[in-house]
């Protein structure tokens, strides 16, 4: 008996739980604040990005390419002989 009255009184804790959970975050108070914060980050990303210094691009000719000399004694390499080998 007490452990039937001890699982009812269990649920219906979780579903009042639920059931204002629910109630609160469908209202339109919350909607509206929601919205109004989403609207305050929007405004606060856009002040920040204003006040962001522009950086002078610095890297013109950076890149120096290197030529691989053509020739055909590379020495060319298997994998498993390389695992064999004892050097």
């Amino acid at each position: 008996m007490f452990k039937e009255i001890k699982y009812f009184v269990f649920i219906t804790i979780f579903a009042i739980f639920l059931f204002l959970s629910g109630k609160y975050y469908f209202s339109d108070t919350n909607k509206k604040k929601s919205y109004r914060s989403y609207n305050n980050i929007s405004e606060k990303i856009n002040t920040f990005a204003e006040k962001l210094p522009v950086l002078e691009n610095d890297t013109n000719q950076i890149i120096e390419y290197v030529e691989r000399s053509q020739g055909k004694n590379k020495k060319k390499f298997n994998f498993w002989k390389l695992l064999e080998s004892d050097e």
